[in-house]
């Protein structure tokens, strides 16, 4: 919002419209003609981007006073009732343009969803996101007592004004930054797992959404660079999910996408963000020009400081990822600052940036679904979130000296991944004081651990019939195989694919078959809750049901999870503060 233009008939800064209800005595925010005959509702037409954010050439304006109702209350802390608290009820209680108290926080874009105590318009801010259906390509949204994944896709599509000397001037936009961001089951951590944009991979074949309304299937491509996985040849967000889910086996439950716009607007509306410079830069592509020492940047800067790929490391994209997550930690960090988190004028600068930012799919499609996410993440402490990349070598298949492209380090990325599938944290999170969920947790894991105690059965006694219930095409066939030729499993047998598919293995067995289940559970590396034992004994030749789901990698790779992330990756807590070098 611009300052300068308060009282404007198309420019109302929400921050300072408090206004005394004589009803209630409460102050309330109201930006329709039933509070002030002079001042419009909230979604009127959009300004100028110059004149929204303030910026240079914003037009200045008087202020016109409100005949209906005593002036705004002014003061940099939330709006009340002088001289004590606010008083509670009030009337107007049913309109949709009243206040929405939204509390929440998450990766920078989402934070500023919910990271404040604050108001927020349904109708205006609505209005705002772009929504995009990627069918099921995605969970349709997330679960209140499961894990919660969310994809953030930064592209490099030239839209917003300023942005037309950025990126590839014919492109409709790679998937140029891309960040898996996990939130544990029990809320407490996440993790942000960045993901190269040179990286060769697979992308899937991928249906998506015409403009007329129909479906159209984008052909897979075998062995290209992962930032083709969205704008190119149709490719829409959902083309992402599920290469994301290909490479990572996390199946993705949302995404939000935001475009260089993004940076300039969410970094000016907090104020400027906090970066730390251990050297001076002079950078002639991105135009970042600094000295070493510490910097508030915004708008261009901040833009240019997270595209920079040449000043920091050794010049490339890696490097350039560790950039983009110290800014994004130092992001999260102002926006849950006391000086953000008591500006109205602040919280509704980013609420508007963000808004007008961000394009989602349908399961959050709206600020009142974002808003339930929002309160979902609200309470993670910024020093249990961890930005980390995953594990990559050089390409083999290139020449050296002109290595460009990189590709899974499966030594390094497999446990980690597992970890991140296993929904095992990165940091060392304090247990949350809360008696009776500990309690329940300890239980169930003394369940879990229960199913793995007592005598196993030798090898040529276990029955089982393997199904692909999602994971590599044949992995049925090899899975018995390798059962059959290398640990002497001879009673196992290959059923084709699962009647549907699964995110997690799961071996279903009877009470009587449990030193069967313990055996193959060693032999294959399964997790206790892979484990599931039905009510009612078998019979003396009944197999197990063994489904392989989509964390299923191969015949031989353990599915048990290590409780700590290798020594080597790379990674940074969000709370703390590291120079770029």
């Amino acid at each position: 919002m611009d300052a300068q233009s308060r009282g404007r008939a198309e420019e109302i800064d929400p921050a300072d419209q408090w206004v005394l209800n004589p009803r209630t005595g409460n102050y309330e925010l109201r930006l329709d003609r039933s509070a002030a005959q002079q001042q419009p509702s909230v979604a009127s037409p959009r300004r100028p981007s110059s004149a929204r954010t303030g910026g240079p050439g914003a037009p200045k304006a008087p202020k016109a006073p409100s005949p209906a109702v005593p002036g705004p209350r002014r003061g940099d802390g939330p709006p009340g009732r002088r001289g004590g608290r606010p008083r509670k009820g009030g009337g107007g209680g049913g309109r949709r343009k009243k206040v929405l108290v939204v509390t929440g926080g998450t990766l920078a874009f989402l934070l500023v969803a919910g990271s404040v105590g604050a108001y927020l318009y349904y109708d205006h801010l609505n209005s705002n996101l772009n929504v995009t259906d990627v069918g099921d390509a995605g969970t349709g949204g997330f679960k209140k007592d499961q894990p919660i994944n969310i994809l953030v896709i930064g592209t490099d599509k030239r839209s917003g004004a300023g942005n037309e000397g950025y990126g590839d001037a014919e492109s409709v936009g790679h998937a140029d930054t891309t960040i898996l961001f996990h939130v544990a089951k029990d809320r407490s951590n996440a993790t942000a797992l960045s993901i190269p944009r040179d990286l060769i991979t697979n992308i899937p074949a991928c249906p998506t959404k015409q403009p007329d309304g129909s479906t159209k299937t984008i052909p897979g491509q075998k062995g290209t660079r992962f930032n083709v996985s969205l704008g190119q040849e149709g490719r829409d967000p959902g083309c992402t999910m599920r290469t994301v889910k290909e490479i990572t086996g996390v199946t993705v439950d949302n995404f939000m996408m935001v475009d260089f716009n993004a940076v300039k607007v969410l970094s000016t509306a907090v104020g400027g963000v906090p970066v730390c410079l251990a050297k001076p830069v002079d950078d002639k592509d991105s135009k970042l020009k600094l000295d070493a020492g510490e910097h508030r940047l915004q708008g261009e800067q901040a833009l240019a400081f997270v595209r920079t790929r040449h000043s920091f490391g050794n010049h490339g994209d890696l490097d350039r990822i560790k950039t983009q997550q110290q800014f994004l930690g130092s992001m999260m960090r102002e926006m849950k600052s006391k000086e953000t988190l008591t500006s109205p004028k602040k919280f509704f600068s980013l609420a508007e940036a963000a808004t007008k930012s961000l394009t989602v799919d349908s399961g959050i499609g709206s600020i009142d679904k974002l808003t339930n996410l929002a309160g979902e993440l609200k309470d993670i402490d910024l020093k249990n979130i961890t930005f980390t990349t995953l594990p990559v070598l050089d390409n083999p298949a290139e020449p050296e000296g002109k290595k460009a492209t990189v590709v899974v380090d499966q030594r390094v990325a497999d446990p980690l991944l597992k970890m991140i599938q296993a929904d095992v944290s990165l940091t060392e999170v304090e247990k949350k004081e809360q008696a009776a969920k500990d309690a329940a947790d300890a239980e169930a894991k003394s369940k879990a651990d229960a199913l793995l105690q007592g005598n196993r059965a030798p090898a040529g006694d276990v029955r089982v019939d393997v199904y692909n219930g999602g994971g590599p095409g044949g992995a049925a066939s090899t899975t018995v195989t390798w059962l059959q030729n290398s640990k002497g499993v001879n009673k196992s047998s290959n059923r084709g694919n699962a009647p549907a598919k699964l995110d997690a293995t799961q071996l279903e067995y009877a009470p009587n078959q449990a030193d069967q289940a313990r055996a193959l559970a060693d032999l294959m590396g399964l997790p206790a809750t892979a484990l599931k034992m039905g009510s009612a004994d078998a019979g003396p030749k009944t197999p197990m049901k063994l489904t392989l789901g989509a964390d299923f990698k191969g015949a031989g790779s353990s599915l048990t999870a290590p409780q700590k992330a290798p020594e080597d990756i790379q990674r940074v807590e969000a709370d703390k503060a590291i120079c770029a070098k």
